[in-house]
């Protein structure tokens, strides 16, 4: 009995190791359309127009999949979690992107953007309560000076931080906070709820900031601008996140977010092959040393405390 309980409880574990990799190449290949999207919705749409509008859209569906789930109400401490969500990556992660987008391309903000699993990987460490080895943190500090090391080489004007790259780096702090937070709130939730409530709990805001968008600034563009738009809304701002989220809760948020490695690699092409920007030798080789601290750092992370086994939900 023992050891069938043993040989169930191991295949149980890989079950779920495979499934949380599977969903999470899923949502990263959802996402790493998103650069690449946003920077043809904002050549003519409002930035804020951008970043908030596919957040309403968004909300919309969550809530009409949460009516027809009947998904239970998150207790008072849930909804104070699922506001660092919302601050992450329904409102932080689109709007300071959206404003990089204007005037910077996707294949250099994708190198930036290459930094996002190792900051999840820090935001994962300090919500667990972690203590990781010195490795760790030496793996963090050199990601974080390969990217800083690539804007002063290629986007900075005498040592300063252009705009659209300070844009880029809060936007990358804001998403991993977001990421690692609904990736353990998950566990409880589910991926799709997850998303789905922090989406509704932002609704207000976005709602109306959008509307503010689009009165000071009417939205006009092509078939092109309205489908990048739409792909924002439906990918990027919600199914991405239903496998995104159940994957980081079923296999674990330091081991799903390796998935995120392949990303910037992704969005480098789809950049190269939607855009027709110009992918730097300089670009690769940034991106390429981000990655490398990126796996030390993975690789360094001590096992996280047990915590509880998500719900179900369709993700």
């Amino acid at each position: 009995m023992s050891e069938d309980s043993s040989a169930t409880a191991t295949r149980t574990i890989t079950t779920d190791r495979v499934g949380g990799l599977a969903l999470g190449a899923l949502g990263v290949l959802g996402f790493s359309l998103s650069l690449p999207a946003t920077r043809i919705a904002v050549h003519h749409l409002d930035a804020w127009f951008v970043a908030f509008g596919r957040a309403v859209g968004a909300g919309l569906l969550a809530w009409a999949y949460l009516r027809l789930s009947g998904a239970p109400r998150p207790t008072p401490q849930q909804w104070r979690r699922l506001g660092i969500v919302a601050l992450g990556v329904v409102v932080g992660f689109p709007l300071f992107t959206s404003l990089a987008l204007r005037t910077q391309t996707s294949a250099h903000s994708t190198v930036v953007i290459a930094a996002l699993p190792a900051m999840t990987a820090v935001f994962a460490v300090l919500r667990a309560g972690e203590r990781p080895p010195p490795l760790f943190w030496v793996a963090s500090v050199g990601g974080l000076l390969a990217v800083l090391t690539f804007l002063g080489a290629s986007g900075a004007v005498r040592g300063v931080i252009t705009p659209p790259d300070a844009f880029l780096l809060v936007a990358v702090v804001l998403c991993g906070l977001g990421y690692a937070e609904g990736g353990a709130l998950a566990r409880e939730l589910g991926g799709a709820r997850t998303i789905c409530w922090a989406l509704l709990l932002a609704l207000p805001a976005t709602a109306s900031v959008t509307v503010a968008a689009a009165v000071a600034d009417p939205p006009h563009t092509d078939a092109a601008g309205w489908s990048a738009f739409g792909y924002l809304t439906v990918v990027s701002m919600f199914l991405g996140f239903f496998a995104w989220y159940a994957g980081l809760a079923r296999g674990g948020i330091a081991r799903v977010g390796q998935v995120q490695l392949a990303q910037p690699v992704l969005t480098l092409g789809w950049s190269a092959l939607l855009l027709g920007e110009r992918v730097t030798a300089a670009s690769m080789l940034a991106a390429a040393a981000v990655l490398g601290c990126v796996v030390l750092t993975q690789r360094s992370r001590r096992r996280a405390p047990g915590v509880r086994r998500a719900k179900p939900d369709s993700a």
